[in-house]
């Protein structure tokens, strides 16, 4: 059984007429709310999210419309006012070919990995 059969038999099974739905989308928004609230905000936002869609009827683009309230409400959710999210940073990123890479061992001096004179 796949998830297309499930929906079809869980419609049934709800005495609904079968949704034209995105299943695709539902499961982003519930993504976005299990990893930036909670994992039991997922289920409740699901249900909310089509409690909110009942309302225009199930219209896909009001459906698309509340669901990126609810997916952008989730990804700013409990993050302090003013903070960019790492995905829309744009730092350039300058020649790399020549980064001498190096660690601070434990006594705190910088030596680079390459040792001219191991002892």
């Amino acid at each position: 059984m796949n998830l297309h059969d499930w929906i079809d038999e869980l419609c049934d099974a709800l005495d609904i007429e079968e949704a034209d739905l995105d299943e695709g989308l539902i499961l982003d928004v519930a993504r976005e709310a299990a990893h930036n609230v909670a994992r039991p905000a997922a289920p409740i936002t699901s249900f909310l999210l089509g409690f909110a869609a009942a309302r225009y009827d199930g219209d896909p683009e009001q459906t698309e419309r509340l669901a990126a309230l609810a997916m952008g409400l989730a990804q700013k959710w409990d993050k302090p006012a003013g903070v960019v999210p790492v995905e829309e940073i744009d730092v350039p990123v300058e020649d790399d070919s020549v980064i001498v890479e190096t660690y601070e061992d434990v006594d705190g001096r910088d030596d680079h990995f390459e040792e001219e004179n191991p002892a």
